[in-house]
């Protein structure tokens, strides 16, 4: 099974200002995290951030933040370690927007009534990463998975303060169900083609 771009939605989890100098590889990391929300700008993915206790922590990075607003993305302040626990899901899974029914007394015969458009169904890919790997990052994506989304975590756009928590969190996640993706797999599956009209752009940010 491949990402498909009409079918994602990107998750950021609390890059934030006091937690990100103790993270593992925090460069590295930090950097996906950019080219991830460039490219669902590119792509017209949903983007959404995170931020745990900001008060405490510290707002998102500064750059990290402006990516998300510049995709049109909107950032929740939380207490839980799992965002799901703060209202995540009514963000990713919005209200079903019904064709409307019924009629009255000078409704056409039905058989010359236009069909009733679908249901709007969402998007039920969510590409996830964030720090810490191995509690917000984690517990979100377990709750998710929960609620029967289909969950993709970008490795190499997650940490935690130590390696060996980080790859627990890795194990984990794939043991219920996440499967574990890097920043470029995210790119090319997006596109699929080199023809893509986005295609220049999402291969500058990986290059």
């Amino acid at each position: 099974m491949l990402l498909d771009a009409d079918d994602s939605q990107l998750v950021l989890v609390d890059y934030q200002t006091r937690l990100m100098p103790v993270i593992f590889e925090n460069e590295i990391v930090v950097a996906n995290a950019l080219r991830l929300a460039r490219m669902a700008r590119f792509m017209e993915v949903p983007v959404w951030g995170t931020a745990q206790n900001p008060d405490k922590l510290g707002q998102n990075l500064p750059e990290l933040q402006a990516a998300i607003d510049s995709a049109g993305g909107k950032t929740m302040a939380k207490m839980h370690f799992s965002a799901a626990a703060d209202g995540l899901v009514e963000w990713l899974r919005p209200p079903v927007r019904k064709a409307p029914t019924g009629g009255n007394a000078r409704s056409l015969p039905k058989h010359l009534q236009k069909p009733a458009e679908p249901e709007e169904e969402g998007r039920s890919m969510i590409v996830i990463a964030g720090c810490e790997a191995h509690v917000c990052l984690m517990q979100t994506a377990l709750e998710l998975l929960e609620e029967e989304f289909d969950v993709w975590v970008v490795t190499d756009a997650c940490s935690s303060r130590s390696e060996r928590n980080r790859d627990a969190a890795f194990d984990r996640l794939a043991g219920n169900g996440a499967e574990l993706v890097t920043t470029e797999m995210v790119a090319f599956e997006w596109a699929r083609t080199c023809e893509h009209d986005a295609f220049r752009e999402l291969l500058a940010l990986v290059k």
